[in-house]
């Protein structure tokens, strides 16, 4: 079996599908995009057309290594996300040609199904109390909202009340035992992440995340030592090399590969393998599309860490399309009590409606994130 043809596919709200077609008739579909660099990321992709059309697609290891080791320069957003997708499309082919799905080669499942929580709040969040609950009342036991907006280095105590306002509000509309998950969005520096976290002990959170900038780790050791709630980070580390220096430092308690980002199905699977070696649990990141979502789930299927998975149904981010909208068959990811099943059917489990993409890849999109200032008119962390 060859590679003969890619095909990629910038579809609202923001996301980048790829097909890779063989020689067999056998097709498998990948997510390669950084959000806001979707561009950036198609552009690599077909950079490496050369080395991918006539290779066998079931040499998947074998490719991976070819197109992150064989231009010299590697790792980063750009060549680290079109290397996911691609690698999720021959995933997605190798289990169709042999009539399994992708955790079948991956050891099999470990687990049924796993917990999902659900995005409220927007960018700059406000009437989260009554959003968290209605999400409650349909199933789901976990949420996550972005903590803040603009923070200085230094900052009035005024947003820091506002933070804790607004999870009082979703403690008090869901009880003491509901999931809440903050995000700082690397929005925070070190000097009010040390305050905030502290002030927030009170709402006993699931996790923090990205307390601050992952390229800012050194300072997770420090604000560790103010909280008592779980420490998340990874979205924004590429491949395992990225995290080694968070699972040597031993400081965080979760990690968040996104599979789109970080190397694809099988090297999120050798960084949560190297996670489980240092204790670590893992929450895949994704806030994408559903080419994104189903390799997670089969990454969930048999990881062992893997405690609960993002999905992007509703998110803020979702205007023009979400994400059952490009699927065939959307009860694939049907929601149940706050879980949802893996995916047993061959390759990623999904079928895709490629007339909805085909129609969807002739608006395009363009979509970028915000550029914030602070009041004094610097640029702030979005």
């Amino acid at each position: 079996m060859k590679i003969t043809n890619l095909r990629l596919y910038m579809v609202q709200p923001r996301w980048l599908f790829l097909k890779v077609e063989t020689d067999e008739g056998i097709c498998g579909w990948g997510e390669p995009v950084i959000e806001g660099r979707a561009e950036s990321v198609k552009a690599c992709v077909e950079e490496m057309r050369t080395y991918l059309i006539g290779s066998d697609p079931r040499r998947i290891e074998d490719i991976w290594q070819v197109l992150y080791r064989g231009g010299f320069y590697r790792g980063g957003p750009i060549l680290s996300s079109a290397i996911s997708g691609i690698e999720q499309a021959l995933w997605d082919i190798k289990g169709k040609y042999y009539n399994m799905p992708v955790y079948e080669f991956l050891g099999g499942t470990c687990r049924e199904n796993i917990d999902v929580y659900c995005w409220i709040g927007g960018d700059r969040p406000s009437d989260v109390g009554m959003e968290a609950k209605r999400q409650e009342d349909l199933g789901f036991k976990a949420i996550k909202m972005n903590a803040t907006e603009e923070m200085a280095y230094i900052d009035s105590f005024a947003k820091v009340d506002a933070v804790c306002e607004r999870v009082a509000a979703i403690r008090e509309s869901c009880g003491k035992y509901f999931g809440i998950a903050v995000d700082f969005h690397g929005r925070v520096h070190k000097s009010m992440a040390k305050i905030l976290v502290q002030e927030l002990n009170q709402f006993h959170l699931m996790f923090i995340e990205e307390p601050v900038l992952c390229e800012n780790y050194e300072a997770l050791r420090e604000i560790a030592r103010y909280t008592a709630s779980p420490i998340a980070t990874g979205e924004r580390l590429f491949t395992r090399w990225d995290f080694k220096k968070i699972f040597e430092q031993g400081v965080v308690d979760i990690i968040q590969p996104d599979l789109s980002h970080a190397g694809g199905i099988l090297e999120c699977r050798k960084i949560s393998a190297m996670a489980e070696a240092y204790d670590m649990a893992v929450a895949p990141h994704c806030p994408l599309g559903p080419i994104a979502l189903a390799s997670c789930l089969q990454m969930d299927a048999c990881t062992p860490n893997a405690f609960i998975q993002e999905q992007s149904l509703g998110i803020h981010y979702n205007q023009g399309s979400d994400l059952l909208d490009y699927l065939a068959e959307p009860k694939v990811f049907e929601y149940q009590n706050g879980v949802v099943q893996i995916p047993s059917k061959p390759g990623l489990g999904i079928e895709i409606n490629e007339t909805y993409v085909e129609k969807m890849a002739k608006a395009g999109h363009d979509w970028k994130n915000p550029v914030w200032r602070n009041n004094d008119g610097t640029v702030a962390e979005w």
